[in-house]
């Protein structure tokens, strides 16, 4: 992992910092609210344009795991994330959508760092990976509009706009830089000269979309620090309670031990840009909701990482693993 890629959360927290004192500061709210979805979406064309639709394949000699992800992911972590904003921020709407849309998110990219990182089955986590990004193209609108109920107060056809722009404008540039890229100087240069520079743009967008969504909501967050307070305890709840039901799953269907990390990592690991993303294009005019979100890679990472270990050393110990 680069040092961008170790320390995310403390220069998410960094460029939410300095967006907050610019936006205070100076009057640049309006300028610096043009930048945020083109930020993002830019951002994300550069996360899907290193997604191999062709690694579903590997997902064939694996279909416990694939199926107990999917189940995990798009049933049961959409009715855990509901139930937490149903019985701890009932009294705050926007809280609740910004918890909702940051839950039933599951990540595109940042789990294979960490499964890669615990030892667990590469093969079948890259085949994961495409498969969560449709069905989350698909999913995030009844979601949002079944599971976020009075709260979500938009119509239909705002939010499937919204997911529309947000995840299919970038996919589709994705595929065409992916095309492109193959057609002109072939696969090998592709994956060699244009993913890693793809790779190596998109933290750096995602800091400068903090700082520019911070700085144009900037009295909006002062006003309510209070309430933003409130969603730690449902995200501590989350991160805690995840990664027992994963392992809980894996040992129930007797999955091998690197499966079983990558079922852990697939189920705990959270898509937070395109959530982000999201509440921008479909919430425009409550930007609680998208302030919101920026708390959950401030938690994400490091429990990530001390999961990681956690898995990691569980793995390494042949008499252990044997007793599991």
């Amino acid at each position: 992992m680069s040092t961008s890629e170790k320390f995310q959360s403390v220069f998410v927290a960094l460029a939410a910092v300095l967006g907050l004192g610019a936006g205070l500061l100076w009057p640049m709210g309006e300028v610096a609210g043009f930048l945020v979805l083109p930020l993002l979406i830019v951002m994300l064309a550069a996360v899907f344009a290193q997604v191999d639709a062709g690694q579903v394949r590997q997902a064939r000699g694996a279909r416990k795991v694939v199926a107990a992800s999917l189940v995990l992911n798009f049933v049961f972590t959409p009715l855990f994330a509901w139930a937490l904003g149903a019985g701890l921020l009932g009294g705050s709407p926007d809280l609740r959508i910004g918890l909702l849309l940051l839950l039933v998110t599951p990540c595109t990219d940042w789990y294979l760092v960490f499964t890669g990182l615990a030892r667990g089955h590469m093969g079948v986590a890259a085949a994961v990976l495409p498969v969560n990004l449709v069905l989350q193209l698909l999913l995030l609108p009844v979601y949002v509009l079944l599971l976020g109920g009075e709260a979500a107060m938009v119509g239909t056809g705002t939010l499937v706009e919204a997911v529309l722009l947000v995840l299919l404008v970038p996919l589709v540039i994705a595929l065409l830089v992916r095309w492109g890229a193959r057609r002109w100087k072939g696969t090998r240069w592709r994956d060699e000269r244009v993913m890693p520079v793809l790779s190596a743009s998109v933290l750096p967008l995602l800091y400068t979309a903090v700082l520019a969504m911070f700085a144009w909501q900037a009295r909006t967050v002062v006003a309510h620090l209070s309430d933003l307070a409130m969603l730690l305890l449902p995200l501590v709840l989350f991160f805690l309670v995840m990664p027992l039901v994963a392992v809980g799953a894996g040992r129930l269907l007797r999955l091998p031990a690197d499966q079983r990390v990558t079922l852990t990592m697939t189920s705990v690991a959270r898509n937070s840009p395109v959530a982000l993303a999201i509440a921008v294009a479909a919430f425009p005019d409550r930007p609680l909701i998208a302030v919101a979100l920026v708390t959950g890679p401030l938690l994400e990472l490091p429990v990530l990482a001390v999961l990681t270990q956690i898995v990691r050393v569980r793995k390494a110990g042949p008499a252990m693993d044997a007793r599991s």
